[in-house]
């Protein structure tokens, strides 16, 4: 029986990367069958997911390589986005290798609900190869499970979660084995792909390749041993970074921007990889000398930094302030942890919390042996991570994924003595609540239970009617309309484009400020006001969900103006309501004057 059990356990650490890519497969399966209904009605619930098909779209329809502008907001002249085509890539592939077995409508929807799961296999595998090197060969499966657990790092890879942030956590996930990776020069380089990888995705990450870059020259500053790390790291993130602007950056991204990988961001990683490069080849004897070097690399980047793009040390979206206090200080993913409700926040910091538990042990633990610098790296990450959440909770997902090595390490230092336990109620209960505990997921059971920060049916109204306008059933039957122009809520324009042949105004983006403006001006002023700004942007119809959250602004924020009173049953002899499907949770409307 042991010998079996041996080689079972010879075969699981021999074939790792084979069995964790089953595991995807089959995970991915599962995923795609449960979420069925979803993925059949491209129930892309995000601004960003929708923009995101939009721009692949525009792509497959012969639209340039650099031109990311789209056309179907605010037009004729369209908008820039600050994005760049890397995670387009995936998607538009699934489309053309499926449209002609199903068609294009089919292979767009199958293209959605599958594209989001290839970063999680990324992450499976990268994930697995740190609990092996830092935990045990066999405690992969473990990091798989409590993946699996996690609430909000999951959810960036779920069908129809097309946006970037699936496949920016997976670069973060291969930094952190690149970090704990036992051999130097594959390690640094793996993590200056990731890192580089990341950056030219989008700027979302920045903090933690930041840091990670500071934790790879924190080593080298330790062992100067580990120069070939540093070497390794600073030539592929200084490479990484120029390729990626070369191949991947817009038109738009070719200016001084702040907000991408611009002539900015390349210039200051370019800087950082040739100066860390420098470090790696002089690596002085002495740790003093190394940490002075080191500190004199750094602050001459960030003074160069502070010196040349002073713009850049504010807001990065470059928004005026007026736009930042209507709109962008009110995004809610943007907003800190504490300043969100108990019912949000409280199972969303309950995993990172036990990671961070789970790594200090294990650092602990790993006191004079091979493993306490990879522990080191992993705890400062998962310390790092968590801290985020008191900036912007969009952290989150980061945080949950950085958490897996901790609380891994606890499952494997806890494991043994369920297994000791002679009575199988002992193990199965005990076993019940460890995983509860140290998975997080604690925190759901209690909110499920407990009366704590229950959602006010006001709040319940809102989140029905978002969701029940942003349906396939309630926009396509403005496509039996002819195509115009028209004028609706920000949050509503990138879906509206997406199901209608219609155009809108503005979506939800910083570098569509100017557009945004005008519909906040419109909703919230007076009604002449309101239908001087339609006209102004071509509009013949207008459309509104009433209860759907954007609306609550203009209604609660601004009483008096143009949307509060239509809400409360004004008429104005400008706008004529036109008929829709019984049941629809829209109102639409002809604009008079509006020009076709």
């Amino acid at each position: 029986m042991n010998d079996q059990l041996q080689s079972l356990g010879r075969d699981l650490d021999r074939h790792w990367i084979k069995l964790t890519t089953i595991a995807w497969v089959v995970i991915t399966i599962f995923y795609v069958w449960q979420r069925w209904a979803a993925i059949h009605w491209l129930s892309l619930g995000d601004t960003d997911d929708n923009m995101r098909l939009m721009q692949v779209r525009a792509l497959l329809d012969g639209q340039g390589w650099y031109d990311l502008r789209n056309y179907r907001l605010n037009p004729p002249q369209g908008f820039n986005i600050h994005w760049s085509r890397i995670v387009d890539l995936p998607i538009a592939g699934l489309i053309l290798l499926l449209r002609p077995f199903v068609g294009v409508a089919e292979a767009e929807k199958l293209a959605c609900g599958i594209a989001p799961l290839l970063p999680l296999g990324v992450v499976l595998v990268a994930l697995g190869a740190t609990v092996r090197r830092l935990v045990a060969p066999l405690a992969w499966p473990l990091a798989i499970v409590f993946m699996l657990s996690s609430t909000n790092a999951l959810l960036m890879f779920m069908p129809d979660r097309i946006d970037h942030h699936g496949w920016q956590l997976a670069m973060l996930s291969v930094t952190v084995a690149g970090l704990c990776d036992p051999k130097q020069a594959r390690g640094g380089a793996l993590v200056g792909l990731a890192s580089a990888t990341s950056l030219a995705i989008g700027l979302e990450m920045l903090p933690y390749c930041v840091m990670a870059g500071a934790i790879i020259a924190l080593r080298w500053v330790w062992d100067a041993d580990d120069r070939a790390r540093l070497m390794s790291y600073a030539l592929t993130l200084g490479g990484g970074c120029a390729a990626g602007y070369v191949v991947f950056a817009s038109e738009a991204n070719r200016v001084m921007r702040c907000d991408a990988l611009t002539p900015i961001w390349l210039s200051v990683f370019v800087a950082a990889g040739a100066g860390l490069a420098l470090l790696a080849l002089l690596s002085p004897a002495d740790r003093k000398v190394r940490l002075v070097l080191a500190a004199i690399v750094g602050g001459a980047i960030a003074g160069a930094f502070a010196t040349l793009f002073p713009q850049c040390l504010s807001r990065p979206e470059q928004v005026s302030d007026e736009l930042y206090y209507s709109w962008l200080s009110n995004v809610r993913e943007a907003k800190p942890i504490y300043r969100h409700p108990f019912r949000t926040g409280f199972p969303l910091a309950a995993l990172p919390v036990m990671g961070i538990i789970g790594a200090g042990i294990a650092t602990w633990r790993a006191r004079g042996t091979a493993r306490l610098v990879g522990w080191a790296c992993v705890s400062l990450f998962a310390s790092f991570s968590a801290a985020m959440l008191l900036w912007q909770v969009r952290a989150g997902p980061a945080a949950q994924m950085m958490a897996i090595p901790g609380v891994t390490a606890l499952a494997a230092l806890l494991l043994p003595w369920l297994l000791a336990q002679r009575s199988i109620f002992v193990r199965v209960f005990a076993g019940a609540a460890v995983f509860a505990l140290i998975s997080g997921s604690f925190a759901s059971l209690m909110l499920r239970t407990l009366p704590i920060d229950q959602p006010a049916p006001y709040v319940q109204r809102v989140n029905r009617a978002t969701g029940r306008c942003l349906t396939v059933p309630a926009l396509e039957p403005l496509n039996q309309m002819p195509r115009t122009t028209i004028f609706t809520f920000v949050d509503l324009g990138p879906r509206l484009i997406t199901l209608t042949h219609h155009d809108a105004i503005a979506g939800p983006y910083h570098r569509n400020g100017e557009a945004i403006l005008d519909v906040h001006h419109a909703f919230k002023g007076s009604p002449e006001q309101a239908r001087a700004i339609m006209l102004k942007h071509g509009a013949t119809l207008m459309l509104v969900c009433p209860n759907m959250a954007e609306s609550t602004v203009y209604r609660d924020k601004a009483p008096g103006g143009f949307y509060d009173r239509l809400a409360h049953g004004e008429t104005f002899d400008w706008l004529t309501p036109l008929p829709l499907p019984k049941g629809s949770p829209l109102r639409l409307f002809r604009i008079k004057g509006g020009q076709r």
